[in-house]
């Protein structure tokens, strides 16, 4: 099966010559009159995906897509192992042929070629946070959740993780991830009862992340926000924004 327009090209998060940070490429731009030759491959039932475009909604960033059906296993096909090896969306199709993997890498190149607004911090110290943020929150609770329903759910039998290895499922990763889930949510609660968000005063891409995983959370643990207040605020909140519709 081939892909329509797909451009096979190295996977690395490079910058490629002529661009800069701080500089709009022409096709984010919009200026010039050129066809936006950016593409994001794209799942609307996964959270990594629904993170970037989430975080494109926020920087008014828009692009072709090309949805990759990963309940029907397109992601394991020789035509997008061209284009990601790894067997995983998103990935960002640069114009010279480039392919950008992992949801934090691709925002991290988007931040750089179009830093206004900012979603990654200005100072030293509110990068630092957010980032300390957005990565806890990926480990202890995008993973989490990942953790139970990958070694709980029968379409997940023989495929425990993502990618292009297969792995058998562990009835106690799946005990251990729930565990996790409600350690996450105590951490997010305690949090969210210090700051307005959780990377501090204004919305950051720790928020994106944090609000997806929660969502995705939801699907494993019945009534998650009913005992954390802070965190069902600031989820009512956040979910209002129309990037959440992404």
């Amino acid at each position: 099966m081939s892909l329509p327009g797909s451009v096979s090209g190295p996977i690395c998060p490079h910058l490629p010559t002529g661009y800069a940070p701080g500089r709009m490429p022409p096709e984010i731009a919009g200026d010039t009159g050129k066809e936006n030759q950016m593409k994001l491959y794209d799942f609307k039932g996964a959270p990594n995906p629904r993170r970037v475009r989430m975080y494109m909604a926020e920087k008014g960033i828009s692009m072709p897509t090309q949805e990759i059906d990963l309940m029907a296993r397109e992601q394991h096909e020789d035509a997008f192992r061209a284009v990601n090896p790894w067997c995983t969306v998103p990935v960002l199709e640069l114009d010279d042929g480039t392919h950008i993997c992992e949801a934090m890498t691709i925002i991290r190149y988007l931040e750089a070629i179009q830093p206004e607004p900012p979603l990654l911090g200005t100072t030293p110290v509110e990068q630092a946070t957010i980032s300390m943020w957005e990565h806890k929150l990926e480990v202890d609770a995008m993973l989490a959740v990942g953790e139970v329903l990958r070694n709980s759910i029968d379409r997940f039998a023989g495929r425990a993780l993502p990618g292009p290895v297969d792995h058998e499922q562990i009835p106690a990763l799946a005990e251990r991830g729930r565990k996790r889930i409600a350690y996450f949510m105590e951490l997010l609660e305690e949090r969210l009862g210090e700051s307005e968000y959780v990377g501090g005063a204004d919305f950051s891409v720790a928020d994106i992340t944090a609000l997806v995983a929660v969502d995705f959370a939801v699907r494993v643990v019945e009534g998650l926000l009913d005992s954390h207040p802070n965190v069902q605020r600031w989820h009512e909140s956040v979910s209002a924004r129309p990037s959440a519709q992404a």
